[in-house]
């Protein structure tokens, strides 16, 4: 049994949707996606009934790009009611989500809980002289600003911030309750150090791409490693003896379709002590 993830498929992209098929059949295999599976609800529905015949068990946590509201789509729904929304279309398929009991993967060396999380951005993740009143401001003057501003509604919190203030003290607390010895995956859309968010071709792009109130979680809560996409940059960087995979697919122009979608599945790196 092997525990593979992969973030940013973007199947609203008629290529990326179409290259799922490609993706090889692992029945004995666990998947982690890491969010950006498809924009708003739509594709959603199509991406968890395909790839839950092919892996044992999937676990998604949703990224921006799932939380995007568009005229006419989902009902309507904006915000909570949204990923809501998203997490009962997951259930449907038996896909596991930050809002279910967290599970423990039979690794050879143990048992590892898998923890899911969704935890948003705060705009923390910004120069020291920017403030939170111009960040918006600052990132429009290099064409930076994300469409999340248009897309992303956070009803019933009055601000993104807001809700992800929230989202980050429930899954501190969920952390801490659980036992301290076992080693997790923390897996989140968005990296949970901001050393991490660095976009060289939109730099003024990290604002959307995380929060200072995830720093230090890894050793905080004993991970044996952290899986994140939205940057688009694949890669592994270690922290304090901890891997962080960026796992990402991307947009069209960013993978080779010639390699097909299953050879940018990436096996998790797990950090024992």
């Amino acid at each position: 049994m092997r525990l593979w993830a992969i973030s940013d498929l973007h199947v609203s992209h008629r290529r990326n949707r179409e290259a799922l098929d490609d993706i090889p059949s692992r029945p004995d295999d666990w998947l982690i996606l890491a969010g950006d599976v498809s924009d708003g609800a739509r594709g959603l529905d199509r991406c968890f009934r395909h790839l839950s015949t092919k892996f044992r068990q999937i676990v998604w946590t949703p990224g921006n790009h799932e939380l995007w509201s568009h005229a006419g789509a989902a009902g309507g729904l904006r915000g909570v009611a949204l990923y809501e929304r998203l997490v009962d279309i997951a259930r449907s398929y038996g896909v596991l989500t930050p809002a279910d009991p967290w599970p423990i993967f039979p690794h050879p060396r143990g048992p590892v809980l898998i923890a899911p999380l969704f935890l948003l951005y705060d705009y923390s993740f910004r120069p020291s002289h920017v403030s939170a009143e111009r960040v918006i401001e600052w990132a429009s003057a290099a064409n930076s600003v994300c469409a999340d501003e248009m897309l992303l509604h956070p009803e019933p919190f009055p601000d993104r911030a807001s809700w992800c203030a929230s989202l980050c003290r429930e899954a501190a607390a969920r952390l801490a309750s659980c036992p301290e010895e076992i080693p997790k995956v923390l897996i989140n859309h968005f990296p949970l150090e901001e050393e991490l968010a660095v976009l060289p071709r939109i730099p003024r792009f990290s604002p959307w791409c995380g929060t200072r109130l995830t720093r230090g979680w890894h050793r905080r809560f004993n991970a044996c490693a952290v899986i994140y996409g939205h940057l688009h940059i694949r890669g592994t960087t270690w922290l304090d003896g901890v891997p962080f995979q960026e796992v990402s697919l991307g947009y069209p122009s960013q993978w080779e379709a010639e390699r097909g979608i299953g050879a940018y599945l990436q096996e998790v790196t797990l950090a024992f002590p």
